[in-house]
């Protein structure tokens, strides 16, 4: 061959290896939440570059077999046809024919070998990689096309890969995974609002990550942290319970000290003058609503929004005492922050 044939042809090979290390690179990198919208909106190319990220497996089979395919011709062609075109150069330093030879052939190695590392792959993989949704409609027609050309190849190709794949113990994929896990969601969140790409200043986005997986024994108040009211309390004993803590409702236990139930402060509020210092009525109690340790809290404001209240007894078993309490400002607290009663003054746990 010519060695300046050789040399338009090597650079063919080059943009041949581009493409494939581009269009590899385009489709592992986009997900189909990106091109659905362009789709429907209509794009040029957004059909083709879907059925791309959906048939991974198919188009990475093609681009390999591509850049295989690329990379050969160019050590067949390219090395050659340069060294040819370098031969006579070296030999005007004096140096024998044979090592003029020698050397022409290292050099021209050298050159191709920089040319398709830099030209053929990285050139075009950090440009999929930053541009990834624009690349892939792009590259997603001709891909496709391409692919469906050699299809009996690449099926053949993908048969004995997946066979090795599945004696790995794992189970091949066509499609790049498009969930993610709360955590993996959550380190997305944070990565995000640290790049300063997501703004979430109050905490809502991470809040309602973490509230999702949050149980109801990492969020309720133990008994000891309480502060409850005695079952024969009466209104002005209510009242001076208000004003110490600034609470708007209490637990209230019985004489062995368990819970049964709780008050509202409006629960006491139409009480006659005359009867504020005699113990409250058992029907002013209200029944406090049972939830489980093991619950998980946005089963528990479920519960809770049901029943239309605002804090629910926790009872590890049917049967089994209260171990605890679960208020509704305590998970809105994980949502959006802290969240104080609108009575409350001071910092002093327990009832909302």
């Amino acid at each position: 061959m010519n060695s300046w044939l050789g040399l338009v042809v090597m650079v063919v090979l080059l943009a041949v290896n581009g493409f494939f290390v581009g269009a590899e690179f385009a489709v592992t990198a986009s997900r189909r939440a990106e091109i659905e919208p362009l789709v429907k909106a209509g794009k040029r190319g957004a059909s083709a570059a879907l059925f791309a990220v959906e048939h991974v497996s198919e188009m990475l089979a093609t681009c390999q077999l591509g850049i295989t395919l690329a990379s050969t011709g160019l050590g067949v062609v390219a090395e050659p046809a340069l060294a040819q075109l370098l031969t006579p150069v070296v030999e005007l330093t004096g140096a024998p024919a044979v090592t003029a030879h020698a050397a022409a052939v290292l050099i021209a190695l050298l050159i191709v070998l920089y040319l398709h590392v830099v030209g053929g792959e990285v050139i075009p993989k950090n440009l999929s990689i930053s541009a990834h949704t624009t690349l892939i409609l792009f590259y997603g027609p001709t891909l496709v096309a391409l692919s469906k050309s050699v299809a009996p190849i690449v099926r053949a190709m993908n048969k004995v890969a997946n066979f090795f794949v599945r004696l790995a113990g794992k189970e091949p994929r066509d499609e790049v995974v498009n969930t993610f896990t709360v955590e993996e969601m959550t380190s997305i969140v944070k990565k995000s609002q640290a790049e300063g790409t997501v703004e979430d200043d109050l905490g809502l986005l991470s809040g309602t990550l973490e509230f999702s997986t949050e149980q109801v024994s990492g969020v309720m108040v133990g008994l000891k942290h309480l502060v409850t009211l005695s079952r024969d309390v009466s209104v002005s004993g209510v009242e001076k319970a208000v004003a110490r803590t600034g609470f708007s409702r209490f637990p209230v236990v019985d004489k062995a000290g368990r819970i049964c139930g709780y008050l509202h402060i409006k629960d006491v509020i139409a009480v006659d003058e005359a009867r504020r210092d005699e113990p409250l009525e058992s029907w002013r109690i209200r029944e406090l609503t049972e939830v489980s340790p093991d619950m998980e809290v946005e089963d528990a404001l479920r519960v809770m929004q049901k029943q239309g209240t605002h804090l629910a007894g926790v009872v590890p078993r049917a049967g089994m005492e209260v171990s605890g309490v679960i208020f509704l400002e305590d998970i809105l607290e994980k949502l959006v922050g802290e969240v104080h009663d609108s009575l409350q003054r001071d910092s002093e746990h327990g009832a909302s």
